[in-house]
């Protein structure tokens, strides 16, 4: 038998929690705080009981953090302190852990505020930030509401890497990744791969049974230019770059026009690329259209060949049932120039289209995918 009170409700704030619905991954990520928590209730005590080496016996016996409830609201996950009758009756040390959640929410109200972070927890238990929150994408946060206070603690992408990073002890954080590249090496007998990231290191991979088929076919078919996605988690130094590959989760061989992929490519431009001319595309103008374009073009319709252009934009075309089509874009003000040629009759048609509108991708699928059949 066992008795439940309530402890915190943190409320998760993004598109993906609408409906109260919460992700697998960032579940995964919450289930931390019962460690960080039993943790820091332990350095509560210790703090209040300086000439003692360690928590007395029994002090987190029966313990334990559960969610009990979705609430509606976003998705905010009721989570409860439980414990066995026995340990309500003759466990004194409940306040610690209550404790605990109050200084674990200062921290990242701290961190969210550009305040001292280490007067509310020690380095050593930064660290268990690098795992709460990994998953969390941009634009999404976690928000610990403190008791007798109006403002939530927010923890998201930014505030995380504040706190871990604000341990002296942490050298490195861990992120989700999504990484493409190519596989020079390959070893069955330890069961690692070589990733060359486009436009970006060489890491050694710690490959899994499932993935062995996809490694060996993206390892033979190297000089032919294979490319691999690979989805899992990386390791990164302060300076936010990539030292190797912790885990890994999905790994599939991509198709030779992969946009993304080819996206990748164009980030190690620079100013001049082209003849001494050339502006080089920004960062953030490719991580946009990379984004839109794997959320708004559909995997069937046919790839495009994809190139810089002189301006800094893109120049997409594709070759379909006698038309050559070009999409002309410009990644700053996330507008395009649509252009169809029918080879045969030599007539033109041209649009233009903003890339930030639904309506208008729906077009553009449209189109192609009228081409498409045309040439099937």
């Amino acid at each position: 038998m066992s008795d439940a009170m309530p402890f915190m409700s943190p409320r998760l704030v993004g598109e993906r929690f609408n409906g109260h619905a919460i992700p697998l991954d960032v579940l995964k990520d919450l289930a931390v705080l019962e460690e960080m928590v039993i943790e820091v209730a332990k350095w509560r005590f210790l703090q209040e009981h300086q000439t003692r080496q360690r928590t007395p016996r029994g002090f987190t016996d029966g313990i334990s953090l559960k969610v009990t409830a979705i609430e509606d609201g976003s998705a905010i996950p009721r989570i409860a302190l439980c414990f066995t009758a026995a340990t309500m009756l003759m466990n004194p040390y409940q306040p610690y852990f209550e404790q605990a959640r109050d200084s674990i929410i200062s921290a990242i109200d701290a961190a969210e505020h550009d305040e001292q972070i280490n007067c509310h927890l020690p380095d050593n238990l930064l660290s268990y930030f690098d795992p709460l929150g990994r998953n969390l994408r941009d634009g999404e946060r976690i928000e610990f509401r403190p008791e007798n206070q109006d403002r939530p603690a927010r923890l998201d992408k930014s505030t995380r890497r504040k706190l871990v990073l604000a341990s002296s002890k942490v050298q490195e954080l861990t992120e989700e990744v999504v990484l493409r590249g190519t596989v020079p090496e390959a070893d069955q007998d330890k069961m690692t791969f070589d990733l060359q990231v486009i436009s970006g290191p060489k890491v050694t991979v710690n490959m899994r049974d499932q993935h062995l088929d996809n490694v060996l076919k993206a390892f033979a078919e190297y000089r032919s230019g294979a490319r691999v996605l690979l989805k899992g988690v990386g390791s990164y130094n302060r300076l936010e770059k990539l030292q190797s590959v912790v885990s890994v989760d999905h790994i599939s061989v991509l198709d030779a026009n992969d946009v993304p992929a080819r996206l990748d490519e164009f980030r190690s431009l620079v100013n001049g690329w082209l003849d001494g001319k050339g502006r080089a595309p920004s960062r953030a103008g490719l991580d946009w259209f990379s984004a839109a374009f794997e959320s708004q073009y559909p995997d069937e319709l046919p790839l495009p060949y994809v190139y810089p252009t002189a301006e800094g934009g893109l120049q997409i075309e594709w070759s379909l049932a006698g038309h050559e089509v070009s999409l002309e874009v410009s990644i700053e003000s996330k507008q395009a120039h649509w252009h169809i040629l029918n080879l045969a009759t030599q007539a033109e048609a041209a649009r233009e289209l903003q890339l930030t509108q639904a309506d208008d991708w729906v077009w553009i699928n449209a189109e192609i995918r009228r081409l498409a059949e045309g040439a099937a």
